[in-house]
């Protein structure tokens, strides 16, 4: 038996035990810098507020975004939990607004490398978080890595941010571009939604999505989706010098209510009918078994 029959065998047997699957969201962009940390922190707290239970893996190895933008310093990340025998419950800290987060730390890049033994109790402990939660978003590094690529590989459903900003459209195609040439890439398993930010206007973000989307469809043949735009706002920045999401330092902000409408838009049912829960812990088998035939 080789290993990735081995590792089917363990997600199957974890599937017999662990019922619950929890919706997985994985944030990304093009570049850096055009506010993917505060659309998945802002959409966290909405989604709170709807009365989801959701946790924060922060993806950005090396950039610690959300722990910075929650003012709260995790004691453990999820190295802890792959290589100190640490569990599920000891690497999760919890931020305002009772918002889990999980720091990464660089822990995904020795995965491929665990014995089989390791990987089950590894992705038993993942898939506690299917328990725990019930939207579990993932905030990826900006850019088209190997481990960004991965993460939107596996994931279901892919949030991405762009701005007006000629060179975030241009990498937003780049990355859209490198994900559709991936061999384990799918859109029958993986919707890509777009978020327009730091818009003046509503019509402005309209018209940035439909720049890019001719252009997709043109060369790429990908189906979009427009979730909205989050105006620029000057209380959004004065949140960040705060340490604090602006949906909780200023509930009434224009970006705050821009946040909650596309937290609304994702959560209502026309929009979760065509998406399948895969979990954390199938999220992960994705992962390693494609850096296993790798």
């Amino acid at each position: 038996m080789d290993q990735a029959e081995q590792l089917r065998n363990i997600i199957k047997a974890n599937n017999t035990v662990v019922r619950p699957t929890a919706r997985v969201i994985t944030v990304t962009s093009g570049k850096g810098g055009v506010g993917k940390s505060n659309t998945s922190i802002n959409l966290a707290i909405w989604f709170k507020r709807m009365g989801q239970r959701v946790i924060i893996l922060d993806a950005d190895f090396g950039l610690a975004n959300i722990e910075i933008m929650f003012g709260t310093v995790p004691r453990h990340n999820l190295c802890d939990l792959l290589y100190q025998g640490k569990s599920i419950t000891d690497i999760i800290t919890w931020g305002p607004g009772e918002i889990g987060f999980i720091s990464g730390g660089s822990g995904i890049v020795g995965l491929s490398n665990l014995s089989k033994e390791y990987l089950g109790y590894i992705i038993n402990n993942l898939a506690q978080l299917d328990v725990m939660a019930d939207v579990i978003i993932i905030d990826t590094g900006a850019g088209i890595s190997d481990a960004v690529l991965e993460f939107l590989v596996a994931s279901g459903e892919i949030l991405l941010v762009t701005t007006p900003e000629p060179t975030s459209i241009t990498d937003s195609y780049s990355l859209l571009k490198a994900l559709n040439r991936h061999p384990r890439f799918s859109t029958e398993t993986s919707k890509i939604k777009v978020i327009a930010n730091k818009v003046d206007r509503e019509e402005d973000g309209t018209a940035l999505f439909n720049k890019l989307n001719v252009v997709v469809q043109r060369y790429l043949k990908l189906p979009l989706e427009y979730l909205g735009a989050v105006p620029e706002d000057e209380k959004l920045s004065q949140a960040v010098m705060q340490q604090m999401p602006v949906s909780l330092a200023h509930e009434n902000a224009r970006s705050s209510k821009a946040y909650e409408t596309i937290a609304a838009r994702l959560m209502n049912k026309e929009s979760a009918t065509d998406i399948k829960k895969r979990g954390m812990a199938a999220f992960f088998s994705h992962i390693v078994s494609g850096k296993r035939q790798g």
